[in-house]
């Protein structure tokens, strides 16, 4: 069985633009998100965090499927 780790970029060159994303959310939800280690962070923010990143790509992929 194949196991691939969750945290990984299948698109390495969309990496910089998931990292931007992930650091104007923070800022957006007033979360201190720095470059390099977050680890005092607690596992809500961190969450919170990842949470709307899915959300906000969920939308920007429906928008470009509806053609907008």
């Amino acid at each position: 069985m194949n196991q691939q780790s969750g945290n990984r970029v299948n698109v390495p060159e969309a990496r910089a633009a998931l990292d931007n994303m992930k650091f104007e959310i923070a800022r957006e939800l007033g979360i201190n998100f720095k470059q390099g280690y977050n680890g005092d962070l607690s596992s809500r923010e961190n969450g919170y965090v990842g949470g709307y990143m899915v959300k906000r790509l969920i939308e920007q992929a429906e928008k470009q499927m509806a053609g907008k």
